[in-house]
């Protein structure tokens, strides 16, 4: 298996409730997993702890055979290998698109970070977008940059925290179409938390129901 997590559980501080219990996946790898689920549900919660920004109760989780967390280790969330497309999409309005997709590129020679950058641009369609600003972007458009920025460092899992919240009924549909081929044209694993059916249909190879910090297999689209 190329994810594995077993036996996840986490609370918040001064709450007696687990926002997560005994929460379990497995993922092969270029598998699409939706977690879908009500707003409070722990969907969310479970995408901060898988890329390192909360540190779980209990549980395993490996990566590509690799322990992220268990009992004695912990790796550090810049050391995960791990691509985050936040609901807001956080690009950074002082950069254009072309610097936005090359932020997290440092550590690469300037010739391959623009190479890297431009393999991106072209994977969802916006190669005449670079030198734009994000308030010069639809919500459709900066959707596809910050899934660019997150899939250019060529993560070895992506994780999606509610990626259409910000787009209107029309631009959705069309969006999640374009989603599903980007992602599977990049061959990245990936994880999308929704509460919304249809997005979780149309995007996910298969689908867990998450309800009070625990989940449900679905075992067919629902």
């Amino acid at each position: 298996m190329f994810v594995e997590i077993k036996d996840l559980a986490f609370h918040y501080p001064n709450q007696k409730d687990f926002t997560l219990a005994k929460f379990f996946l497995t993922m092969e790898k270029g598998e699409i997993v939706s977690v879908l689920g009500a707003s409070g549900s722990g969907k969310s919660t479970l995408l901060r702890i898988i890329c390192g920004l909360e540190v779980p109760y209990s549980g395993v989780i490996k990566i590509n055979n690799e322990v992220m967390s268990d009992e004695s280790r912990f790796v550090l969330p810049e050391k995960r290998g791990i691509g985050m497309v936040f609901q807001d999409y956080a690009l950074f309005p002082h950069m254009n698109v072309y610097d936005n997709i090359i932020f997290g590129l440092k550590k690469l020679p300037r010739k391959e970070r623009k190479e890297r950058a431009d393999e991106v641009l072209e994977l969802i369609n916006m190669v005449d977008f670079k030198k734009r600003y994000p308030y010069e972007l639809s919500g459709g458009q900066q959707q596809r940059i910050a899934l660019a920025r997150a899939l250019a460092p060529q993560p070895s899992l992506l994780l999606l925290d509610e990626p259409f919240s910000n787009l209107d009924a029309d631009l959705q549909i069309k969006i999640r179409e374009e989603l599903r081929e980007i992602i599977k044209k990049a061959g990245i694993t990936s994880i999308f938390v929704t509460h919304d059916r249809e997005d979780a249909n149309a995007i996910a190879d298969r689908i867990l129901r998450m309800e009070h910090g625990f989940a449900y297999p679905c075992t067919v689209k629902i």
